[in-house]
C-alpha cells in the first residue's frame, strides 16, 4: 500500500509540474492572458459601461472620443483631438483624420455620428445611454467630414466628459444591441469569443496609435479569487485585476488601490414593507459595517453615506455613515409591526456571483445580521445574467419585495454620472421616485461650479437621511495581482476598463 501511495504521489508530482511548466510558457512572448472573476454575457461596446464588458472592449477594441485621466480626472484627447462649445447648447468635436475601423471603413463624422444615434437608440437600451444619457435629448449632427455638433435641450457643461463614455464602433454594426464581433478603432482587434471559455483579442496593425507591445489577449475566466490569485503566481496568467484581500499576500506582485466602486443593497421602495421608512432605517442600522471591514471586506474600504466616493463632485463630506444599532433596528420593526406593515414577509435577497471578492460571504452574513433584527430573508445568488433581469426597468409587476446587491463605479469626476440613473424617477436603474430629487438632478445637470456642486450635496442629503433607498455598505479597495514578468499599475479604472495597450514587458 506504501509503495503504490508512493507511486501515486510521484505521478501527481510529475503531473503537477508538467502543468507549472506548460501553464508558465502559455503566459509567454509577447501574449497576455487576463483572468476574470465575470465572463461578459454580451460584448456589444454599447454596453462597455459595464464592468464585466468594458475590461475587454473599452478602448482596447472601441475607443471613445475623449478619455479620462484616472490619475486626476482631466479630459485627454483619443479619437477627438479637440472640442469647443460653442453656444450654451451645442459642442463640436473635431475627429482625428486617417483613422481606420478594423473592417476597413473610416473614421468620420457620420460614422461617428451612426455610431452615438445607436448607442442612444431608446428602442435597445444601451446601458451607456441609460447610464449616461438617460435624462438628456441630444442631437448629432455634422459640421464638416471631420467635425461633429452635439446638440441638446439644456445646457451640459460637462459633455466631454460624458463622450468619454461613448464607445465608437464601424457603421456596418448591427443596429440592434447585441453585436457579438464589435469593429472597433483600437490598438485591439475582437478575434473571437467562446462562451464559457474564453475570449481573444489580435493587435491590430493598421491601428492610428503607437503600436503596443502586447501581441495577442487571451480572457478566461475564474470565480474563485484564490484560483486566479496563484494562476498569476505560477505564471499561467499575467493579471489578475480583482483578487479578494486574504489572497493578496504576495508583496511583490499585489497592488491595492481606491477603486472608485461603491457597494450597496438597492431596495426596492415600492414593494411591502420596504416602502416604510422604518424598515429601511432598521435594515442600515441591523448591519455592523466595523465588522465586515477587515474580514470579509478589506481593512481599507470606506464606509459609504452616498453613491458617489470622495474625490467625486457633488459628495456631501457632511454626512456620516449609519451607526450600528441592532436594538433600535429591533424597535423600529416592533413599531412597524405594529401599525400594520408587513415585516414578516419574505424578502429575497438579490446577489451576484463574483461582483467583487468574497460577495457571496458579504451577503450570508448580511442575511444574517437582517434576520437578527426581525426580518425575513432568503438569498438568491445569481450568475450576471439572470442578476441583470432584476437591475433596470421594465420591472416585473409581480415582483415581491427585494434588496439587490449592487455595485456602482464613478471615475468620470461627476455625481451625474450616477444620481439620474439610480435615483431620478425615471431612471433605468431607480425604484426612488422623489419630486424634490427629480428637481434637484435638473438643476446639477445644468449648472456649473459651487452651484452644481452644491445642488448635487443637498440631493444627497435628502437621499441619506430621509428617503434611505439603499442598505449602504462601503467605497471599495481594489486588489490586483500583476506576474513579474510585465510592467503594469492598476488604477481607479482598471475595475472597469483594462487598456492592454499600456502594459509593458519586463
Amino acid at each position: 500500500m506504501k509503495k503504490i501511495n508512493k507511486f501515486f504521489a510521484f505521478v501527481a508530482s510529475i503531473i503537477f509540474s508538467i502543468a507549472i511548466l506548460s501553464s508558465t510558457s502559455f503566459a509567454s512572448g509577447k501574449d497576455l492572458t487576463v483572468v476574470l472573476s465575470e465572463e461578459p454575457d454580451i460584448v456589444d461596446p454599447c454596453e462597455a459601461t459595464r464592468s464585466n464588458v468594458g475590461r475587454i472592449v473599452k478602448q482596447n477594441v472601441s475607443e471613445t472620443l475623449v478619455e479620462i485621466d484616472p490619475k486626476d480626472g482631466s479630459i485627454m484627447p483619443r479619437l477627438s483631438t479637440s472640442w469647443k462649445q460653442t453656444d450654451n447648447l451645442t459642442w463640436e468635436f473635431k475627429l482625428r483624420k486617417g483613422v481606420k475601423f478594423h473592417d476597413g471603413t473610416s473614421l468620420n463624422a457620420k460614422s461617428v455620428i451612426k455610431s452615438i444615434n445607436r448607442a442612444l437608440n431608446p428602442k435597445y437600451d444601451c446601458e451607456i445611454r441609460t447610464k449616461f444619457f438617460g435624462n438628456m435629448s441630444v442631437s448629432v449632427s455634422e459640421k464638416d467630414s471631420h467635425t461633429v455638433s452635439i446638440k441638446t435641450k439644456s445646457p451640459q457643461p460637462i459633455m466631454p466628459a460624458l463622450m468619454g463614455t461613448m464607445t465608437i464602433t464601424s457603421p456596418n454594426t448591427q443596429e440592434a444591441k447585441g453585436e457579438r464581433n464589435p469593429q472597433g478603432t483600437g490598438p485591439y482587434v475582437f478575434d473571437k469569443w467562446v462562451p464559457g471559455q474564453q475570449v481573444t483579442l489580435k493587435r491590430f496593425s493598421g491601428y492610428w496609435g503607437d503600436k503596443p507591445q502586447v501581441e495577442n489577449v487571451k480572457y478566461i475566466f475564474r470565480k474563485e479569487s484564490a484560483v486566479r490569485a496563484a494562476m498569476v503566481k505560477t505564471g499561467e496568467a499575467d493579471i489578475a485585476p480583482n483578487i479578494a484581500v486574504q489572497d493578496a499576500n504576495e508583496a511583490k506582485m499585489d497592488f491595492s488601490y481606491f477603486n472608485s466602486e461603491t457597494s450597496r443593497l438597492r431596495i426596492d421602495m415600492t414593494r411591502a414593507p420596504l416602502d416604510d421608512i422604518r424598515v429601511r432605517k432598521a435594515m442600515n442600522l441591523a448591519i455592523d459595517l466595523e465588522g465586515l471591514r477587515g474580514s470579509i471586506f478589506a481593512k481599507g474600504v470606506v464606509p459609504m453615506t452616498q453613491i458617489v466616493v470622495p474625490s467625486i463632485n457633488g459628495h456631501n463630506p457632511t454626512l456620516k455613515p449609519w451607526s450600528y444599532d441592532p436594538a433600535q433596528a429591533k424597535k423600529l420593526v416592533a413599531a412597524a409591526k405594529k401599525d400594520g406593515v408587513p415585516v414578516d414577509k419574505e424578502i429575497v435577497l438579490i446577489g451576484r456571483l463574483g461582483i467583487y471578492p468574497n460577495s457571496t460571504e458579504a451577503m450570508e452574513a448580511m442575511h444574517a445580521m437582517l434576520t437578527e433584527v426581525g426580518f425575513n430573508i432568503k438569498i438568491k445568488m445569481m450568475e450576471t445574467a439572470g442578476w441583470l433581469n432584476f437591475l433596470s426597468r421594465p420591472y416585473a409587476e409581480d415582483r415581491g419585495p427585494a434588496l439587490q446587491q449592487s455595485q456602482h463605479d464613478n471615475n468620470n469626476g461627476d455625481a451625474v454620472f450616477s444620481m439620474f440613473n439610480k435615483y431620478a424617477c425615471k431612471g433605468a436603474q431607480s425604484t426612488t421616485c422623489d419630486s424634490q430629487i427629480d428637481a434637484w438632478i435638473k438643476e446639477a445637470t445644468a449648472a456649473t461650479g459651487d452651484k452644481r456642486r452644491k445642488t448635487w450635496q443637498k440631493a444627497q442629503k435628502k437621499l441619506h437621511q430621509e428617503i434611505i433607498p439603499d442598505v449602504q455598505m462601503f467605497h471599495m479597495v481594489g486588489f490586483s495581482r500583476v506576474n513579474p514578468r510585465i510592467n503594469f499599475t492598476p488604477s481607479i479604472s482598471t475595475n472597469s476598463e483594462l487598456q492592454v495597450s499600456q502594459v509593458k514587458f519586463n
